[in-house]
């Protein structure tokens, strides 16, 4: 198979553990005897101080003519301290998102055992825990009108959602759950918001099409105090863009870490692939940023845009033999760990590379 991957690094660990999940394509191409033809191109913090821009027209250009993009992270603090900037780099990932119509995004929450000690969570509650996140991406309160009035001293953001864009999320956590156990949770606070009740009267009746689905809805408090107290009660959850933000982030800890988080961010055209965490510069250029995510996102392009389930599976069975075999990130580590098996992010990559 021939595929052009386009390597979208962004700012601070990003391009770390993007240059370690590039490995991996490249291993897995060797061996399975595909051709991986790779461009790079610039987003975010690093696109702002060369171009003006958080999404040059060329990065743009290049993402809709590649058949997927492998993503890093964007965001630097020196945005976070300064509210009144006009241009961001979280911008170029909201007109990323918007352009290439990728209104969904896959997080799978999955424990590897041999993390249940990496969790703040007590093992036995943890344990078996397995869920797919659909998260709506293009709508709601992040893409709505925001301003301010009466003299900057009132703020707003409108949160707003079309019936089609609530079906065509909802049809793919639905297609989804059918592959698995047949359980969806879709997650809403409809007792108090409008976009809220529009989600469940739409999930109500596609519901109606997959009868073989069991579906619940939770209200989106509700459902983060459960995903402590009994996260094997969920499959597939659906939800809308700011509550699958804030959710799928305090489901990370089920896994352990942050680090250990791929995500997948599909719509009709080219698929966009990134670990979950941001570009932590508190941790940028010190070689300890955790690459499984990247990594595993890598496995999750694989998969999706290219259909290569034995290779993905490769990859999956590589960080758990890793995993196994005792190696550790210093995020995934604890009191049981031999010092000497704490890795640095091209190290961890090493090993898996190793295993594979």
């Amino acid at each position: 198979m021939k595929k052009n991957i386009l390597i979208v690094p962004g700012d601070g660990i990003g391009q770390e553990v993007t240059a370690v999940g590039k490995k991996v394509l490249d291993r897995i191409a060797e061996k399975f005897g595909h051709e991986f033809i790779y461009d790079e191109a610039l987003i975010g913090h690093v696109a702002i101080e060369a171009t003006g821009s958080p999404l040059p027209d060329e990065t743009l250009a290049k993402m809709k003519a590649s058949d997927a993009v492998l993503f890093g992270a964007v965001g630097h603090p020196k945005y976070d301290n300064d509210p009144s900037a006009k241009v961001r780099p979280e911008q170029g990932l909201l007109k990323m998102r918007k352009e290439l119509g990728l209104y969904a995004n896959l997080r799978p929450i999955k424990l590897f055992d041999e993390l249940l000690g990496a969790s703040s969570i007590k093992p036995e509650i943890l344990k078996g825990a397995d869920i797919l996140f659909f998260r709506e991406l293009t709508g709601d309160i992040y893409f709505g009108e925001k301003g301010r009035k009466n003299d900057g001293d009132t703020a707003y953001d409108v949160a707003e959602y079309s019936r089609y864009e609530v079906e065509r999320i909802a049809r793919k956590a639905f297609d989804a759950a059918r592959t698995r156990k047949k359980k969806l949770c879709s997650v809403d606070k409809a007792n108090v918001i409008e976009t809220s009740r529009l989600w469940r009267e739409v999930v109500q009746k596609i519901a109606l099409e997959y009868p073989d689905v069991e579906v619940e809805h939770q209200f989106v408090d509700a459902t983060a105090m459960l995903l402590i107290k009994d996260p094997k009660r969920f499959d597939v959850v659906v939800t809308a863009n700011l509550f699958g933000d804030i959710l799928t982030d305090e489901a990370s800890q089920i896994a352990g870490s942050m680090g250990m988080l791929a995500s997948a961010s599909v719509g009709d055209g080219t698929g966009v692939y990134e670990p979950i965490h941001g570009s932590a510069h508190d941790i940028t250029g010190k070689g300890v940023a955790n690459p499984l995510a990247s990594i595993l996102s890598a496995a999750l392009l694989l998969d999706i845009s290219f259909g290569l389930k034995a290779e993905s599976d490769a990859v999956i069975n590589a960080v758990d033999a890793v995993l196994k075999a005792g190696y550790r990130t210093r995020d995934i580590a604890d009191a049981t760990t031999a010092p000497e098996n704490i890795l640095g992010t091209d190290a961890m990559g090493a090993k898996v590379l190793e295993f594979l």
